[in-house]
């Protein structure tokens, strides 16, 4: 039954949004926005404006989705076994994150910006030191794990929305009206500043989640999607211009009308991205294959993975005299290759790395499937 009812191409925008964000933190070594540790070259064009496309729908696809995923799995499970899940999934892997995989990058931060002297292991006792909040502070405890920021924050707004959304059941209906109000709550949620992390405010992110919950998941949706798509597709075309010109260019100052403007422009291509990628989701990636449940499972484990180790290899090639093309290249298929070869010949295969990256147990042997009546 779950197979038959499987969202398939929410599956694939997972995997493919993976991806794009090991992509986007390879390419964080070489632009000029702060990180834990730099190339001695820096580019401000290709690579800039691809990171300024990615950052735009990144983080808020996995939001979308996530609300979606919870609508269908509060539908087969009790809040208890909803709850048990979400920590084992979500909080195991960011325990083990804060305490294993986070320590070597902060150390490599603080080396890099000349704010430690010594090695990694004089620097362990020194971890807890301070709350690490952002690049080129003093703490140095990233309770958050650094990257990891999105398994904790979708773990609090999953304890905080689950009563309300039990409270308040989904099963409205879906009217246009829904595809142009999104952009103008998501602008209004501007005018609070709680906490940004990966491009926008966690306010921006809850109402994501919440929209992907309760009008996402509805089948109306993608018929009034495949009804304007047109629309969508020449205003995520155009403002995907107008932003990535307009920050090159003139960056507006802080807290002037034209911010707003600019805040503005970033909202509406924001939302005209995720509409054209679940609309291209659905129209060509509705299927499965043994790529996707590779991948599928995979793609925990080398989120989990991905940051610390481009990082590490950042660490080890940034004052390397390479021309900054060979070392982009180097620093993507060396990265990919040793997150997927420590996934595939390790973590997958032992039960207690499962365990700490929230992948499910190893089923038993593989048995030939049973002819179907």
């Amino acid at each position: 039954m779950g197979h038959q009812n499987r969202q398939y191409n929410l599956d694939w925008i997972r995997v493919i949004a993976t991806f794009g964000v090991f992509l986007y933190h390879c390419s964080m070594f070489f632009n000029p926005f702060p990180w834990h540790v730099k190339n001695n070259e820096l580019d401000s064009g290709g690579i800039l404006v691809f990171c300024l496309f990615i950052g735009a729908w990144m983080m808020p696809i996995f939001f979308a989705v996530s609300g979606i995923s919870v609508r269908y799995a509060l539908k087969n499970r009790s809040v208890i076994a909803f709850f048990k899940e979400r920590l084992l999934r979500l909080g195991v892997p960011l325990v083990f994150g804060v305490f294993i995989l986070t320590p070597h990058q902060i150390f490599i931060e603080r080396t890099a910006n000349q704010q430690f002297h010594g090695s990694f292991f004089e620097f362990i006792p020194h971890y807890f030191e301070g709350v690490y909040l952002d690049f080129g502070g003093t703490g140095n405890f990233a309770f958050f794990g650094l990257h990891l920021w999105y398994l904790l924050v979708l773990l609090v707004f999953s304890l905080l929305t689950i009563p309300f959304f039990k409270k308040v059941p989904s099963g409205g209906r879906f009217g246009l009206v829904h595809l142009w109000l999104l952009p103008l709550i998501l602008f209004a949620s501007g005018l609070i500043k709680t906490q940004g992390l990966g491009g926008w405010d966690l306010i921006f992110y809850l109402i994501v989640f919440i929209y992907g919950y309760y009008f996402f998941s509805i089948g109306e949706f993608k018929t009034k999607l495949k009804s304007t798509i047109k629309v969508h597709g020449i205003l995520a075309l155009i403002t995907t211009v107008i932003y990535i010109v307009w920050f090159t260019m003139a960056y507006p100052q802080p807290g002037s009308i034209k911010e707003i403007l600019f805040f503005g422009v970033r909202t509406v291509n924001c939302w005209s991205l995720l509409l054209c990628i679940f609309f291209l989701a659905d129209k060509y990636l509705s299927f499965s294959n043994r790529f996707l449940k590779y991948a599928s499972e995979a793609s925990m484990p080398f989120y989990v993975l991905h940051q610390p180790v481009i990082v590490l290899i950042g660490f080890f090639i940034r004052d390397l005299s390479w021309p900054l093309p060979f070392k982009l290249i180097f620093l993507v298929s060396i990265s990919f290759i040793l997150i997927m070869g420590c996934y595939h010949f390790v973590v997958r295969r032992l039960r207690v790395l499962r365990f700490l990256f929230g992948m499910k147990g190893i089923r038993g042997k593989i048995r030939p499937k049973r002819p179907t009546l």
